[in-house]
């Protein structure tokens, strides 16, 4: 009787193991707060995953699918990419985490090829599906309204990468210049951070009767003195009115109602041909782009073996965020996590390399089919923090 409690204890108080999928070829390794893979191989190359965790429940999800894009024999066949930095709590991103990738093959199904307009779609039934979530949990968990996801996602696909994004996570080409030899950082996604003054001006024209529509506020510009993304999943309590009221807590409701959404959930879309002398790409929450430049970055992956590159720039970061503090490497490694968040956010790194001779096949040849989810530390028992399930988040 007493196995049969703990094994409830454990379903109910424990994180899912939705983080890998079973095998030996998709699940990495973990060490304290750091999850990583050293190694693996897509499509178009070969990969390397890092995750080190600050906050007490991982808010970063993150993702690598490689093999068939919809679901038809026919193709496109390529690799995606998905970093999911979360906020206010750890459900958006996971839900994007689940059904990102599903929307993005069922419209690429529909359309039976792979385009901006099917991850525009792809993105737009995500937030949907999230925005009923949150009409369903309301009455029972009314903060729930207060959480979302910044969503980088890149696609590879016969030749030609695409890149969208919502939030400041960033996506950056690393290519090689043949007359120096030197490779260059490409930042390839545009982030919508109200730090960056076309980003302010952008929220200003879309609401020119507000004039506290950005606040400086501890030498910090946020939108209506909240928030520092202007686009996003989730967050609803800033698109949707009926979600900005009691029971929701007094630091996340306007004093005035809106009329009109205050964040978007458009993302920023571009594509790119790809080059025999683009080599690798990086994608990484802004956890990591706090303490390394994009050229830093791309210094560090050009100058060092592939595989544990993503764990290599992950403990550069922290190594500059150790010395910031005017603390060592080692020291902060031990501190746990939610205090470790008053030293570093999460931080997720994908480094996607390049092989130009895979990269340039067609989007119906078939590859390695592979996928990895980023993971987390499992909660200790002696320390019991209910977490949501994607189940329990409900389903689109």
């Amino acid at each position: 009787m007493l196995a049969g409690l703990m094994n409830f204890l454990k379903a109910c108080w424990l994180p899912s193991d939705h983080y890998g999928q079973t095998g030996s070829d998709t699940v990495g390794r973990q060490d304290g707060l750091l999850w990583y893979k050293d190694s693996g191989q897509h499509m178009n190359g070969d990969f390397s995953m890092a995750v080190v965790q600050a906050n007490n429940l991982l808010e970063d999800q993150s993702q690598l699918e490689s093999g068939p894009l919809s679901l038809l024999e026919s193709g496109p066949y390529g690799t995606f990419v998905g970093v999911y930095d979360g906020h206010g709590g750890p459900e958006t991103a996971r839900f994007v985490n689940n059904h990102l990738f599903q929307h993005l093959r069922r419209f690429t199904t529909e359309q039976k090829s792979m385009s901006v307009d099917v991850i525009r779609k792809a993105y737009q039934a995500t937030e949907e599906g999230f925005l009923s979530v949150v009409t369903k949990q309301w009455p029972i968990k009314p903060q729930i309204a207060a959480v979302g996801s910044c969503c980088l996602s890149g696609v590879i696909c016969g030749g030609t990468l695409y890149i969208a994004n919502l939030g400041d996570s960033r996506a950056v080409l690393g290519r090689l210049v043949k007359a120096t030899g030197e490779v260059l950082a490409v930042q390839l996604s545009a982030e919508h951070n109200a730090s960056i003054e076309s980003v302010r001006q952008e929220l200003r024209a879309a609401h020119p009767d507000d004039p506290h529509i950005v606040v400086l506020k501890h030498n910090v510009w946020r939108v209506k003195g909240l928030i520092q993304i202007s686009r996003s999943i989730g967050d609803v309590y800033l698109k949707r009115a009926e979600f900005n009221r009691e029971p929701l807590f007094v630091k996340y409701r306007l004093r005035e109602p809106f009329k009109r959404p205050i964040l978007s959930a458009d993302p920023a879309i571009s594509m790119h041909q790809l080059q025999p002398h683009d080599q690798f790409l990086i994608f990484a929450s802004d956890g990591l782009w706090e303490h390394l430049t994009n050229q830093e970055a791309v210094d560090l992956v050009q100058k060092h073996p592939h595989s544990g590159i993503a764990r290599r720039l992950v403990k550069t970061a922290l190594q500059e965020a150790a010395k910031k503090r005017e603390m060592r490497y080692s020291d902060l490694k031990k501190i746990d996590r939610g205090v470790r968040r008053h030293f570093h956010d999460d931080i997720t790194v994908i480094v996607v390399f390049l092989d130009p001779n895979l990269v340039s096949r067609a989007s119906t040849v078939r590859g390695p089919t592979i996928s990895v989810r980023g993971g987390g530390i499992n909660i200790p028992a002696n320390t019991l923090a209910p977490c949501t399930t994607p189940t329990e988040l409900g389903t689109t």
